[in-house]
């Protein structure tokens, strides 16, 4: 069950091939149609152990009906195949995109290990690949296996740190062994076992802590308990402590190197409507703060169910809204010393792109511009090109990271690739 649930996860938020998406696509949406309006009661153990393979379908309206998540896990785009999507991108001037690595399956969290090795989760296959410069080539390889969904990595003191559903993994001086790493140590296993929301990433904080959100296994509902949260883990020692509540999917934080306060993305909820609620940027800035969820989206729509009673004045409103259903996931700042000094703190953001709304949105990676305290913030598009009009799905970026050398590598898990955002000059 819990296979075919990771692989039932994995069509529902991943994507297919640019060739054959679009007739699967409408395939998959007649089918829709014809069906009645999808409704489930998502507040029983039952359905958050045993969801139903369309459990995302459970609050469905006649406004949206047929719209499905966007189908399929592909296998990697060939390089003449991801050069010409390269060739359409768009950047600022002054910078350049290329390809830094292909053939880098459902490519997912990027860590940085001590010796140049990328380490790259993956979607539903429960694998980490490593990315490797042989003889001035990158090779890409499975180094961890056998997990559920090895989404989120995370690199700290010499330890690598997978986080599957339920446990979290460590693997000390991995590029001693990479090609016999052996059993990962369990140092943290008190995560519930749901798959819907399940699958994570990890934030490093200042001190070595792991910042991990838990969803809740619905789109809306009254969550279970240890769920709709942000936990603060000691991978040392195991203790966890509430950071976050009332967060729905985050998958993807960063701690500010000018604070050390956590910032993370966060999924709305679905099937309200095309244009809400909108995504979100949230900032932390003590211990427990309550962002909203069930009750409050967007930092000021009320839940037409579970909003009754409340005001969303009692929730933390976002630091920026980022547009509805775009689908924020990794995201770092920039704290490297190619870019221009302007971009120097800036938050990049890799947006998967939307599947609950007609006119898709998303699909780039969003530049977020702040204070530090969340102040006078601003958003523009850094990177686009992954979109094909309104229908051809030509990737989805799902993680962005500080290369050694400055520039930002952009994972994306739907042409299993990896991009390189280099500043070339002002010419």
């Amino acid at each position: 069950m819990a296979l075919k649930l990771c692989r039932t996860a994995g069509l529902a938020l991943a994507g297919l091939g640019a060739v054959s998406l679009f007739a699967l696509t409408s395939a998959t949406s007649v089918r829709a149609q014809d069906k009645p309006l999808g409704h489930y009661d998502s507040t029983t153990k039952d359905f958050w152990l045993h969801p139903p393979d369309d459990w995302w379908r459970g609050d469905e309206t006649e406004a949206q009906r047929g719209l499905v998540p966007n189908p399929g896990q592909p296998l990697p785009t060939p390089v003449a195949d991801l050069q010409k999507i390269v060739d359409g991108m768009k950047v600022p001037p002054g910078f350049k995109v290329s390809i830094w690595a292909a053939n880098v399956p459902q490519a997912r969290e990027m860590a940085w290990g001590d010796k140049g090795t990328l380490f790259v989760g993956t979607w539903d296959a429960g694998t980490v690949n490593a990315v490797m410069d042989e003889g001035g080539k990158r090779t890409v390889k499975p180094v961890i296996k056998g997990l559920r969904q090895a989404t989120g990595v995370a690199f700290h003191n010499h330890t690598l740190y997978v986080v599957d559903i339920d446990k979290v993994y460590a693997w000390e001086n991995p590029e001693d062994h990479l090609d016999n790493l052996g059993q990962g140590k369990v140092v943290y296993s008190d995560f519930p076992p749901y798959t819907p929301h399940g699958w994570k990433y990890i934030t490093v904080g200042a001190d070595g802590e792991l910042f991990i959100p838990v969803g809740p296994p619905c789109n809306e509902c009254l969550p279970p308990s240890g769920t709709a949260q942000v936990r603060r883990i000691n991978p040392e020692n195991g203790n966890a402590e509430l950071w976050a509540i009332g967060v729905r999917n985050s998958v993807g934080g960063a701690v500010d190197p000018r604070t050390g306060n956590l910032w993370f993305s966060e999924n709305a909820r679905d099937w309200l409507g095309d244009d809400i609620p909108s995504d979100k940027l949230n900032l932390v800035s003590k211990t427990g703060e309550n962002f909203g969820y069930p009750y409050c989206h967007q930092g000021d729509i009320l839940d037409p169910v579970y909003g009754k009673g409340h005001s969303c004045a009692e929730f933390n409103p976002p630091v920026v809204k980022l547009g509805p259903h775009v689908a924020p996931l990794g995201m770092k700042f920039y704290t490297g010393n190619q870019f221009p000094a302007e971009y120097s703190g800036n938050l990049f953001i890799a947006e998967h792109g939307s599947w609950n709304r007609h006119q898709k949105n998303g699909y780039r990676v969003e530049r977020v511009v702040a204070n530090p305290d969340g102040s006078n913030a601003s958003q523009e598009p850094f990177l686009t090109g992954f979109l094909d009009g309104n229908s051809k799905i030509l990737g989805r970026p799902s993680d962005v990271i500080v290369a050694p050398d400055g520039s930002l590598l952009v994972a994306d898990d739907q042409a299993g690739a990896i991009y390189q955002i280099s500043f070339a000059g002002n010419k």
